[in-house]
């Protein structure tokens, strides 16, 4: 009902079932989730790792991974949004069912030792380059 009041409210001509579903969603959108619209332009600024940012929902993060980062990087807006839109939508239905999503972060990477390879180790990674190269 709140959302057929703003968009009656905000609009001369009575709006289409579009823009009523749209109008629904945002109304229905618990805090912290936003638009889908928002939502894309976040998971197309953020730094990688993905999953060591700070997000506003989990869920945005949880959209972006299933639409995967290098599609999104290297498609066009026209077709990256609609494809994320879709996913993200599905997302917030499942917010809005009273899941709850985590962004787990990234595994710590294994030390190293800073011990230098052996004369012998080293020549015999040498020659496994060279056949290689051949």
């Amino acid at each position: 009902m709140l959302a057929a009041e703003k968009i009656i409210a905000d609009n001369d001509y009575l709006p289409t079932l579009h823009k009523m579903l749209n109008a629904c969603r945002a109304v229905a959108m618990p805090a912290g989730l936003p638009a889908p619209r928002k939502a894309y332009l976040e998971v197309c600024n953020k730094a990688s790792p993905k999953a060591a940012q700070q997000w506003s929902h989990p869920a945005v993060y949880a959209a972006g991974r299933d639409c995967g980062w290098h599609f999104l990087a290297n498609t066009g807006e026209n077709k990256a949004f609609v494809q994320f839109a879709d996913i993200y939508q599905q997302y917030c239905e499942r917010v809005l069912a009273g899941e709850v999503f985590q962004v787990e972060p990234p595994e710590a990477l294994p030390e190293t030792s800073m011990k230098p390879a052996s004369k012998k180790q080293a020549l015999t990674e040498l020659d496994n380059l060279k056949q290689l190269l051949r």
